[in-house]
This record gives structure tokens, C-alpha cells and sequence, in this order.
């Protein structure tokens, strides 16, 4: 389905309701089923979800403290539009949290935590397999994520996820095509054979040169 496109969405369970209305609008924004820079119309998306507008605005209300967001006044939910500047800035930032975080990563991880990476990565790869790539970004996020908390830095994970929120829409468009796809999954093999390997410096180097390629695969789809 294309960007801005309608999504068929199914009414949530009542039984974990919070949780399931924000994953299934983050999803929805992520998808570019709700563009960037949109004004999110309440009743017509309680009605898509068949949820009134108190656990919808709760939910606005989470995604907006995770930079998806904008509570405009006047305007109300808004979907947040990052621009070029902002997505680089983030991007050199967060180069910086993972790079450190590789190295920190191969000295103190348990070989138990190494081996829960390596299954995030054996279930990103089935997804891959599959073509789900919403499915496949959820686990590649959540690879970045695991190997920040292996850092030990508590500090160092927090700003990192912080970050990696406010870039969920980007890193998604880094996906798009086959051949920029498939370049990522390449960087991701290589990323975990570095971590299994302990090689602080591969690992680095490895996301360092990852970050910088997903700028190189969203600079043309980034607003100016």
C-alpha cells in the first residue's frame, strides 16, 4: 500500500487497549498511512480503530512524548515532519551512542546476552525472507536497541532510544526498494558476526558505516 494511503484496520481488543491503539498508530505513521505533517482527525480515526476519544487522545498523548507527534494548539495531533538538518543531526548523534555502544558492547555482554541478539537477528532475517518489512523494521529497531543496553550505559541506552523514537518513520523509508534493502540486511550480517566475534572496533566501524549509508537512503525522501 502506498504512502497516505487508507489502511484496513480492524477494531483492537478491549483487553490491552492502550497498548495496542498506540502500536497500531505508530504503525500507521510509520507505514505513511498517516503522513508526515497531517492532522490527525480524531473521530474519523476512533471510528477506524472502534475506540471512543478518551483512550485515543491517552494515546496521542504517548506518542507525542516519543516525538511522533506534535499536540498542536488549534490544530491537535498533528504527525511530526522531520527535516533534512534534523534527521542528520540525529543520525550523527546516534552514530556517535552506537559506536560506543559496539565497543562497550563486545567487552561486557554475557555470551547469554550476545545469543539474544543473534536470535533478534535469525527472527529479523524470517521476516526478510517473508518480505514483511514492518515486521522486519520492528526487529532490526529492536538489534540497535539490544546492543545499546549492552553498552552497561544505562545513560548512554536512554538518550539512544530517545533518538531512535523520533527516526522510527525515517529508518522505515531506509528500507524501501529491494537493493537498499537488501544493502541494510548485508550491514546487519555483518553486525552480528562482528558482536559474536567480540571485535569492539569491527562492530564500530560496522555501525558507523551503517548510519551513515541510511542517510545516504533517506536524504532524497527527507524534506528539505
Amino acid at each position: 500500500m502506498q504512502a497516505g494511503a487508507q489502511a484496513a484496520v480492524l477494531p483492537v481488543s478491549r483487553r490491552t487497549l492502550h497498548d495496542e491503539v498506540v502500536g497500531r498508530i505508530r504503525d500507521m505513521i510509520i507505514e505513511g498511512h498517516l503522513p508526515t505533517g497531517s492532522r490527525i482527525h480524531e473521530g474519523q480515526l476512533g471510528a477506524r480503530l472502534g475506540i471512543s476519544r478518551t483512550p485515543l487522545r491517552e494515546a496521542l498523548k504517548f506518542l507525542a512524548s516519543e516525538g511522533l507527534i506534535d499536540l498542536v494548539p488549534g490544530r491537535g495531533a498533528v504527525v511530526r515532519t522531520l527535516t533534512r538538518v534534523d534527521v542528520r543531526d540525529l543520525l550523527e548523534v546516534l552514530t556517535a551512542l552506537e559506536s560506543s555502544a559496539g565497543r562497550s558492547a563486545c567487552a561486557r555482554a554475557s555470551e547469554a546476552e550476545i545469543a539474544g541478539v543473534r536470535r533478534l537477528h535469525d527472527a529479523m532475517m524470517e521476516f526478510y525472507a517473508r518480505r514483511d518489512r514492518l515486521e522486519y523494521y520492528k526487529l532490526n529497531q529492536a538489534i540497535h536497541s539490544a546492543i545499546a543496553a549492552l553498552s552497561g550505559n544505562a545513560y548512554l541506552a536512554q538518550v539512544h532510544e530517545t533518538i531512535q523514537q523520533r527516526l522510527r518513520r525515517i529508518r522505515f523509508l531506509g528500507n524501501q526498494g529491494p537493493e537498499k534493502w537488501s544493502a541494510a540486511v548485508a550491514e546487519h550480517e555483518a553486525m552480528i558476526a562482528a558482536l559474536e566475534a567480540r571485535d569492539g572496533e569491527a562492530l564500530a566501524t560496522v555501525l558507523t558505516e551503517h548510519l551513515r549509508r541510511t542517510w545516504d537512503r533517506v536524504i532524497d525522501v527527507v524534506e528539505p
